[in-house]
């Protein structure tokens, strides 16, 4: 996906791009993880479709539940859905962050060969 440090930097247009791809990407993985949660607490402790949203929210963010559970399947969903939720979490960010840190490198080593070749 990502040209190889002997190629060239890539245009300005088409980093862009890049990056508006692997935003959509962390995008949808937050609303598929946010979903997966809404529905389970809608469905295992008949919460409202909002306040079911709001504990996927607090739980992925690491901010804790709002509602007090009452069933032990959801006690027992949250228990993975926390552990799952934190992993999707730093997953959109590393996806998030990605090209800019690669066209950040990418540029510090085209500077480092270019004053090699020349010194």
């Amino acid at each position: 996906m990502y040209e190889h440090y002997r190629q060239p930097l890539l245009p300005r247009s088409a980093f862009i791009i890049r990056f508006i791809r692997c935003a959509f990407i962390s995008l949808a993985l937050l609303i598929v993880t946010i979903f997966i949660g809404a529905f389970a607490y809608h469905y295992l402790e008949k919460l409202s479709w909002i306040d079911a949203i709001l504990n996927s929210v607090m739980i992925m963010t690491g901010l804790g539940m709002v509602a007090v559970l009452n069933t032990s399947k959801a006690k027992i969903f949250t228990t993975f859905y926390a552990i799952f939720s934190t992993i999707v979490f730093f997953a959109m960010i590393a996806i998030l962050f990605s090209p800019l840190i690669h066209r950040f490198m990418h540029r510090f080593h085209l500077e480092i060969d270019r004053k090699s070749k020349v010194g």
